[in-house]
């Protein structure tokens, strides 16, 4: 029973910091990356598509990306959505491909990146903590309908507590890393 609960949370624990290096991957930093479209979709016949099911995303170089429709009718729809994005992008075609130059970021809007990246950090930190909460619960209540021990409901907090500030280290780690990506010139 014990060991469901643990199972649990430490699946839950692990799909915090799924979402963490997701949300991570679209933060841009300076350099082309085709996972920064991840967030896009195109209006595909009356159908709200992810761009990569709609066109190849290639990165020839460090400083653009490139979008090939798949059809050829979609070029001006991938070009509209990529532009109206929040992603401050600005592309260009030629009727068969979609060019996306990445800018180099200024120092003032790097700061705000790892602003964003500090509090989708903070974001993930709270996941774990509100999973450790409801673990800690769990156990309670199994104990209040007499199904484990005391001594039991101690070593699963304990362990509960362990995954928990195992987690919330990797989510420091992965924050300065992305940290000192989007400071790199």
């Amino acid at each position: 029973m014990i060991h469901d609960v643990i199972r649990d949370v430490q699946h839950r624990m692990h799909g915090a910091l799924e979402a963490l290096h997701r949300e991570f991957k679209s933060l841009r930093t300076g350099r082309a990356n085709a996972a920064m479209l991840d967030g896009i979709t195109i209006d595909y016949y009356g159908t709200p598509t992810p761009i990569a099911q709609v066109a190849s995303l290639k990165v020839p170089e460090s400083s653009l990306i490139v979008a090939e429709p798949w059809d050829k009718s979609m070029v001006g729809a991938v070009e509209k959505a990529i532009r109206t994005s929040d992603l401050g992008l600005n592309p260009s075609s030629d009727g068969k491909v979609v060019r996306i130059p990445i800018p180099q970021l200024t120092e003032e809007r790097r700061k705000e990146l790892v602003k964003r990246a500090h509090h989708v950090a903070e974001e993930a930190r709270t996941a774990v903590r509100r999973v450790r909460r409801d673990g800690n619960e769990k156990l309670k209540k199994i104990l209040k309908d007499h199904q484990i021990s005391e001594d039991d409901e101690k070593r699963g907090l304990e362990e509960i507590q362990k995954m928990t500030d195992k987690h919330i280290e990797e989510v420091g780690t992965v924050l300065e890393h992305k940290e000192k990506d989007i400071m790199a010139v």
